[in-house]
């Protein structure tokens, strides 16, 4: 029995100090990239509502005068990162007005407890917020085209996106990157324009049977769409665009999103 009793208490002990050093973490991952925001974001959009702040983005714009079409690029759970960044150069060497907003407000981080503390710790009314203050912004921008804005975002930014899209009937079209789904056919019927949706088979968080009942969703709500899956990959399987150079299942939803953004923004 005492022997017993010393396992139980140790394994307890080794318990504790997992929880404090994954508590202990989240503070340090944040002081470590502290700065890592400030030094993406290029401009700054003005609150429209009393629910935003004013809106830290990365912008990048094409070639010519315009007016060009607008993607807002939602970042994943990390926050706002170079890989975004690389994604939104992308687009506008296709002709593409990109807006890459900081939805954390700041924070952007590399560890897995301190990303998930940035989805948690961030109510969903203040990133809808934020993300109207950029659409009025870019509605009103003589560069932009206001009838053709589109909407995307990648993991958490896929949902956000998806979540964003069926309260602003302004926007053109609305891409998920694997991110969080909504299955109810009577919310989905507020989509203001056509969907597409990326999605690995091997993805552990967006299962295949939760992306099938999106589509019979879709397809009930009359919602025209596109989803994709790729055999064997995972979430978050498109990263970098140097990822993405290097071919194989990246590129090819890469290009399919592409693809169907011109489809889109370029009718």
């Amino acid at each position: 029995m005492k022997t017993v009793r010393r396992i139980l208490i140790i394994l307890l002990a080794v318990l504790i100090a997992l929880v404090v050093g994954v508590v202990a973490s989240v503070p340090l991952d944040r002081a470590i990239t502290s700065g890592r925001v400030a030094s993406l974001t290029n401009v700054v959009y003005p609150a429209t509502t009393a629910e935003s702040t004013d809106v830290a983005a990365y912008r990048v714009d094409p070639e010519g005068e315009g007016p060009h079409p607008a993607v807002i690029m939602i970042h994943e759970f990390w926050g706002l990162r170079d890989d975004i960044v690389g994604k939104a150069n992308a687009l506008a060497e296709r002709g593409y007005v990109v807006v890459a907003p900081d939805t954390f407000r700041g924070t952007s981080v590399n560890w897995v407890p301190s990303a998930i503390w940035n989805v948690v710790g961030t109510p969903a009314e203040e990133i809808d917020a934020d993300l109207r203050s950029i659409v009025d912004a870019l509605a009103s921008d003589a560069v932009v085209d206001p009838s053709r804005i589109i909407v995307m975002g990648f993991c958490y930014g896929g949902g956000a996106a998806l979540r964003y899209s069926l309260s602003d009937d302004r926007l053109a079209g609305t891409g998920v990157f694997y991110g969080t789904l909504i299955t109810d056919p009577d919310r989905l019927s507020a989509l203001p324009g056509p969907l597409l949706g990326i999605f690995g088979e091997e993805d552990a968080q967006i299962p295949m049977d939760e992306v099938l009942a999106f589509e019979q969703a879709l397809q009930q709500a009359d919602i025209p769409h596109a989803l994709h899956s790729w055999p064997g990959m995972p979430h978050a399987f498109v990263g970098s665009v140097e990822e993405i150079a290097e071919g194989g299942a990246p590129a090819e939803a890469w290009e399919t999103f592409t693809r169907w953004l011109d489809d889109v923004a370029r009718p």
